[in-house]
């Protein structure tokens, strides 16, 4: 069917019109509305079918389940925007749910829904989250229950564009029209969309490979004009294009920044699955209900991990003798690999000396592409890899729930492992495998000359990983580490050439990792070396480590030590400190990186003892001290002499200080003005000024202050002073305004 576009002016018609003009017109309007509604029915019924079904690694042509039946609502958040996370993804999803605080969780179907209390109006949603978390799957089951008539029945369209099947037409040009026409029904028109409450669902912005230039685009506002795709997404985005229209796009968080900020009206992350949420997902994912039970809660919050994890273990405890379970990740993930290649052979009764060269070249595909940082595939990327389209084709075929094959809206192929941790597996796989059968080490570009050995391979790869700007081949070392492990090898013995014991090589890698533990790394770099000795199976440094804490928690003197280096909040109020103990208290504090919030209110430290607090014993270390967020200095006997170096110190560009507490304190106006002096600064984020003994001449100072950088003061805290009624009306306007 041929597309077309209306365009209908508003105009009284009783004006310019007669009778049978403006019958034919209404007609047309009438018309035009039926058949709009048609296209909507049409679209809805069209996308109903498509995501209805959930396909969690299993086959397209296979046995898909109904998302209604297995879907459990995720833990979803809002929260603050950020800036790229250097760590791996999996380190965040261990710390997620220790870190959530008191938040309020959001159903995908109130993703554009304000909470309460908020008046803001939401447009833009970015859901940020990490690889297998469930991202795909809340979009899948928000469009869902739009077309089946359930939720958000104010929106009359909805356009799902993910970025993997958008990267397949980046050379061509489209007008927002025919993009529409082409990714979903020709029907689709400009008067349909223009007259519409429309949704563009962009899912998957971290495998984008268009350029999304926001800030050096062209500006489109035409939905009929032709132009790259990249110009038109931007424009959607940013609301140049159809500004009426919610734009929802989800990314891991490694890429959310690729959208400017100004754009974006809400961010939120999915947490996956909390406790009782993996209980109800294993409960509907293994149907024998006496092996679906809390002993199969291993790292599962994000749910691929479950689905991974109920593969094996629904598989190992079925069995009459199941061996032993799996403690450890690369004991999961190799069980999780055999056992599919064991599918595969049983299935297509395929001959096992084949398996060895398909997992080798997918393995050089992972680990290739891993490199780059990319989880979807295209034709070109698997040629570079030397691996032939149609081989690859075969390849998702026999082994669906290890690779796979999928073809787009646009009916364009993409390939792709099913979840990044599988990729980082394989990855690891491919370099123990070419070090194990040939000796060489592909963690290297040229060849060193020396003989390789594990140990070498394995310093290399805590070299990368270490170099790494946002962790992302942590997962991968651990996999590495662990293949040596003779457990694993017995998993893999098809795979191997030679059946070698390379136990003293693992105990020269033991070594070594603990020698490295013994470097001045920091945290994210120790706990991934210990995650590395539990891969090696190797448990002697926590069981010290257990040992030392044992000896701290009997020791009264190491106890008071160790509180305080861990501690967030040092209150030292009411102590007797004076200026004398200020020098050592600030050598004290440099070194504790942890804390938030001093509190030396009720002692007598005075001017001197607050100048030591503020420039640091040495002056090369100038503002250290104030890296905390809370100060408390309330009733320390300071003067107006203080106030110049705290205001040195409050506009200083390392200082994080938000909330100051001068109480009870002889600062007068003169201090308040030398104090403001720092708040003027655009580096000053002060947010709560308290009790500072003003009158009606440090108020005008103050106003001044908050006039040139108003964005930051949220509270000032000005009881018990000498003001005016004309300074509070001045403060309140300026407050209010800012």
């Amino acid at each position: 069917m041929r597309s077309f576009t209306i365009l209908i002016v508003n105009v009284p018609l009783n004006k310019y019109c007669n009778k049978s003009h403006r019958d034919r017109i209404k007609k047309t309007q009438h018309e035009l509305q039926i058949h709009d509604r048609e296209i909507q029915q049409r679209l809805k019924s069209y996308i109903k079918r498509k995501h209805q079904y959930i396909f969690e690694g299993l086959e397209k042509q296979g046995n898909p389940t109904l998302l209604n039946q297995i879907y459990t609502e995720l833990y979803i958040i809002e929260e603050e925007a950020g800036g790229i996370s250097n760590k791996h993804e999996f380190t965040r999803i261990e710390k997620t749910f220790t870190a959530a605080g008191a938040t309020i969780p959001i159903k995908c179907s109130d993703i554009f829904r304000a909470l309460h209390g908020q008046d803001k109006p939401i447009r833009t949603v970015l859901t940020k989250g990490v690889a297998g978390i469930g991202k795909t799957v809340s979009v899948q089951k928000f469009i869902l229950d739009w077309a089946e008539g359930k939720e958000n029945q104010d929106v009359q369209l909805i356009f799902p564009l993910p970025f993997r099947e958008i990267n397949l037409m980046k050379d061509k040009k489209f007008s927002l029209v025919s993009l529409l026409q082409t990714f979903l029904m020709r029907e689709t028109n400009l008067h349909l969309i223009q007259n519409s409450s429309v949704v563009f669902i962009f899912d998957g912005l971290d495998e984008c490979r268009l350029p999304l230039n926001f800030h050096t685009n062209e500006t489109l506002q035409d939905a009929t004009k032709e132009t790259s795709v990249d110009v038109l997404l931007t424009n959607l985005i940013v609301g140049n294009l159809l500004p009426s229209a919610l734009i929802w796009i989800t990314s891991r968080p490694a890429a959310a920044d690729l959208v400017p900020s100004e754009c974006v009206h809400r961010v939120t992350e999915v947490r996956g699955f909390n406790e009782p949420q993996k209980e109800e997902y294993f409960r509907k994912r293994i149907s024998d209900q006496s092996l679906s039970s809390r002993s199969l809660f291993i790292m599962c919050h994000i749910p691929v991990f479950c689905w991974i994890s109920a593969a094996v273990l629904e598989k190992m405890l079925s069995r009459a003798e199941s061996g032993e379970i799996p403690k450890t990740l690369t004991q999961m993930y190799t069980h999780f690999l055999t056992a599919q290649i064991n599918i595969k052979d049983t299935k297509y009764n395929e001959k096992k000396s084949k398996d060895k060269e398909m997992i080798f070249k997918l393995g050089k595909l992972a680990y290739e592409q891993l490199e780059k940082g990319n989880l979807i595939f295209y034709e070109e990327d698997l040629r570079e890899c030397g691996i032939d389209v149609t081989e690859a084709s075969v390849y998702s075929g026999l082994c669906s729930q290890i690779f796979r094959e999928e073809l787009g809206l646009y009916q364009g192929k993409v390939f792709c492992f099913v979840h990044l941790s599988v990729q980082e597996h394989l990855a690891a796989l491919y370099v123990h495998l070419s070090f194990h059968n040939s000796r060489i080490n592909k963690l290297e570009a040229h060849e060193s000359g020396s003989p390789v050995t594990m140990l070498s391979l394995h310093k290399c790869a805590v070299k990368k990983a270490f170099g790494s700007r946002n962790g992302h081949l942590d997962l991968f070392l651990r996999f590495l580490m662990g293949l040596s492990l003779k457990s694993n090898h017995s998993l893999l013995d098809r795979l191997l050439v030679t059946k070698t014991d390379s136990s003293l090589e693992r105990e020269k890698t033991i070594e070594y990792l603990k020698q490295e533990l013994k470097e001045q790394l920091c945290p994210n770099d120790c706990v991934l070396l210990f995650h590395c000795l539990n891969e090696l199976n190797d448990h002697s440094l926590t069981d010290e480590s257990q040992s030392l804490l044992f000896e701290i928690l009997l020791n009264e003197s190491m106890l008071k030590i160790f509180i305080l280096h861990a501690s967030y909040f040092v209150r030292l109020n009411d102590c007797n400190l004076t200026y004398k103990g200020c020098a050592l208290l600030t050598t004290v504090l440099t070194s504790l990186s942890n804390v938030r919030e001093l509190d030396l209110s009720n002692n007598n430290l005075q001017d001197s003892g607050v100048e030591i607090l503020c420039v640091g014993v040495n002056r090369s270390r100038i503002y250290q001290i104030l890296n905390f967020v809370t100060l408390r200095l309330e009733k320390c006997g300071m003067t107006e002499r203080s106030c110049t170096a705290l205001a040195s110190a409050l506009s200083s560009k390392t200082c994080s200080l938000t909330d100051l507490d001068l109480s009870i304190n002889d600062l007068q106006d003169s201090g308040v003005k030398k104090l403001c002096a720092g708040l003027q600064n655009p580096h000053c984020t002060l947010e709560k000024l308290s009790n500072c003994n003003v009158t009606h001449e440090g108020v005008t100072a103050l106003t001044e202050a908050l006039k040139s950088n108003p964005s930051h003061l949220k509270e000032l805290d000005l009881a018990k002073n000498d003001l005016e009624e004309s300074d509070l009306k001045v403060l309140s306007i300026i407050l209010d305004t800012s």
